[in-house]
């Protein structure tokens, strides 16, 4: 937890299904933000790429700390760098961020949470300055094999806001004492850290050969709050791929008419 408080900042979320963020920053407020993120800033904001994600903590660590720092977050499939939004004039002004696919923003207080958020790897969009944008392992082997996000996902440290992305609706579950939520592995977007995460594998061979589902689950247990999304990017991103074009011929809606299109188109 950081002794001096994050940047505060104020923003507001536009939009339904492509929704975009826009942050607004009093005199010498910076936000810092993923590359590729960025759609607008109005007059008085300047940006500057950053090496790792300009918390105190990689203030304080060195040049060696900055390296292993910012090498870690190749390890989230991230770049090595951040891009920081400064604001240098002497009034409000504003800068917007936008989801990279179709789905909801969903900002979060760390203040609120225990100072701690774990995230999907790909979850985070943009933060106050000095929150940390970390790594967490898995601890156990069989999590980190089947569940879905690997040994690795991105942990969000500090008492600011931040700002994760989602893929389709997201809803949020209050996990009490005693209760467990067993959900798919991709559609885990993040949780606090009282929440424990585990797998467990799908019982019976006909559930797990012909379920369609796969062989795991995720299994959330513990007190604290869940955010789950219902439409992984992966998911999205493999139905797409089932109808794009095939080597040779098109794909068309409908198997029989797309299968006689072929043939006609075919014939020499």
């Amino acid at each position: 937890m950081n002794n001096i408080q994050d940047h505060e900042i104020d923003y507001k979320i536009v939009g339904s299904e492509l929704q975009y963020v826009e942050v607004e920053l009093d005199p010498n407020e910076v936000v810092i933000a993923e590359s590729g993120s960025f759609m607008y800033m109005r007059e008085g904001i300047e940006m500057q790429t950053i090496f790792g994600d300009g918390s105190r903590q990689a203030q304080n660590s060195g040049v060696l700390g900055n390296l292993l720092n910012a090498g870690k977050r190749l390890l989230t499939g991230e770049s090595l760098f951040m891009t920081a939004y400064t604001n240098v004039g002497n009034k409000k002004s504003q800068v917007a961020f936008a989801s990279p696919y179709p789905g909801k923003i969903i900002p979060l207080d760390l203040n609120q949470f225990g100072g701690k958020i774990i995230c999907q790897k790909d979850a985070f969009l943009c933060a106050a300055k000095g929150v940390e944008v970390g790594i967490e392992f898995q601890r156990k082997l069989g999590t980190g094999l089947f569940g879905g996000e690997g040994f690795i996902m991105q942990k969000l440290i500090g008492d600011g806001m931040a700002f994760m992305h989602a893929g389709g609706h997201v809803e949020e579950f209050q996990l009490q004492p005693g209760q467990v939520l067993k959900v798919d592995t991709g559609c885990i977007v993040g949780f606090t850290q009282g929440v424990n995460y585990d797998i467990q594998r799908i019982k019976g061979i006909r559930n797990m050969v012909f379920g369609g589902e796969g062989i795991f689950y995720a299994v959330l247990s513990g007190t604290g709050t869940v955010w789950l999304q219902t439409l992984p990017i992966s998911r999205l991103a493999a139905r797409i791929f089932s109808y794009a074009p095939q080597q040779g011929g098109s794909k068309e809606e409908g198997s029989i008419l797309g299968g006689l299109g072929q043939l006609i188109g075919d014939d020499r």
